[in-house]
């Protein structure tokens, strides 16, 4: 119950204290857009390894060499918030997260959020979802990778399985042209969300597959995109198994 303790009293911290930080960095980038952008990245991947590290998560990370120089999709499969954290405090680049519309009512950290280019994706309504889609892949255009979770929601069922893939999500890289990388996460929900209240010292493992260009796929399997990529991560989460 510590680790919780500490991992909340941290956030709230975080939130309260950013507060100036806030208005420091929009001042900053009334001036310097992209000085702006990456301090603001920074300063999220900071506090996101200072939770990981109260949280005593150990990652064992595959394959980081597979992430190319230029704005990609990212996607992977969801069993935890702190997948959130794992994958961002890694990106070298700035990138956008695709979430749920309802993280959007939440003051300071959807600030944090829209700073960094994240996208509040409503899934009732399927104009305003496509709507998200369509800024995507104009943040793709401009240079920002995206990341996506296409389950759609965190799956809550056994460890090595996966929710149906969401197509529409890969459209953002058939669209802008850019790499999908698929990102395989073992062991995530055992850090709480097996165990909730509690927070429990973990190791999770996080491999970067290849790089996809849909593009110089055969046109049968983009036809079926999703279930393609779905299976690449899918074999890679129970390839690693063994290693946690």
């Amino acid at each position: 119950m510590i680790r919780f303790i500490l991992v909340a009293l941290f956030l709230f911290s975080f939130l309260i204290l950013s507060i100036p930080i806030l208005f420091i960095e929009w001042v900053i980038g009334l001036v310097d857009r992209k000085k702006k952008d990456i301090s603001s990245l920074r300063i999220v991947q900071w506090a996101f390894r200072v939770i990981l590290r109260i949280a005593g998560t150990k990652v064992t990370v595959i394959g980081e060499e597979n992430v190319p120089d230029e704005p990609v999709l990212f996607i992977g499969n969801h069993r935890s918030y702190f997948d959130i954290l794992l994958t961002y405090s890694r990106c070298q680049r700035l990138t956008g997260y695709v979430a749920k519309k309802e993280m959007e009512r939440y003051p300071l950290l959807s600030n944090w959020m829209r700073y960094l280019y994240c996208l509040f994706l409503d899934r009732k309504d399927m104009k305003e979802g496509l709507k998200t889609i369509l800024t995507a892949i104009d943040y793709v255009k401009k240079g920002i990778s995206i990341c996506i979770f296409p389950e759609g929601t965190r799956n809550s069922g056994e460890e090595l399985t996966m929710l149906p893939f969401k197509d529409g999500a890969l459209k953002i890289a058939e669209k802008s042209g850019c790499a999908i990388i698929p990102i395989s996460m073992n062991h995530t929900a055992e850090i709480f969300e097996n165990h909730i209240p509690f927070i429990k010292k973990t190791h999770v493992v996080l491999e970067y597959g290849k790089p996809i260009y849909p593009k110089e796929l055969d046109k049968e399997t983009r036809k079926h995109l999703g279930q393609y990529c779905q299976n690449i991560i899918l074999e890679t989460i129970k390839k690693n198994a063994e290693l946690v």
